[in-house]
């Protein structure tokens, strides 16, 4: 099972990729940190008659090497409740992908695809981090895609992730599902 992480925050090591090392220790995965890459927010061309035009970022390189991977791992900061803009962003991207003639296959390939999300914030994430979880539920299921679970941790400032034991032992649980799924 080919494993990629997908990295909304901007804080390298902050508290949600501690948490999503946790998760993926011992297990070989591809991480993709979207700091990394200039996405840039969709223009919406839904409607328009010549749909959407062409956008001169590293989207559609980057999206083209997250479909060969199996199971993605979206991890987030929680900033003000929900994913991070730089996530949201990178999302909001696959409408374009949708109606692009050259990806047909997009969406049957997101089909075979499981999921899992990781995020980490301040101000009781394990109950205001829930219409959050619901959202990338809503997102998974418009794609047909396999939701197979979330952690919710509790952090704000550099390595109070550390602290949160629940988030630290659902870690270990999901590495020991991902770890078995991986030697299949």
């Amino acid at each position: 099972m080919k494993i990629a992480v997908i990295y909304g925050g901007t804080r390298k090591s902050g508290n949600t990729e501690w948490l999503t090392k946790q998760v993926i220790n011992g297990v070989k995965v591809k991480e993709f940190h979207l700091s990394n890459y200039q996405i840039d927010a969709i223009k919406d061309h839904r409607h328009s008659e010549g749909g959407f035009p062409l956008v001169d970022d590293d989207y559609q390189q980057l999206i083209q090497e997250i479909m060969t991977y199996e199971t993605l791992i979206f991890a987030t900061p929680i900033y003000w409740y929900s994913m991070s803009g730089m996530m949201k962003n990178f999302i909001d991207r696959w409408s374009q992908t949708l109606r692009d003639p050259e990806m047909k296959h997009f969406k049957k390939c997101m089909e075979n695809k499981q999921a899992y999300v990781i995020a980490v914030g301040g101000d009781q994430p394990t109950i205001k981090g829930l219409p959050m979880i619901q959202q990338f539920q809503y997102i998974f299921d418009f794609m047909g895609m396999k939701f197979l679970g979330y952690i919710l941790g509790e952090g704000n400032k550099p390595r109070d992730i550390e602290k949160d034991t629940k988030a630290i032992s659902a870690a270990k649980e999901m590495n020991k599902v991902i770890s078995q799924g991986n030697e299949a």
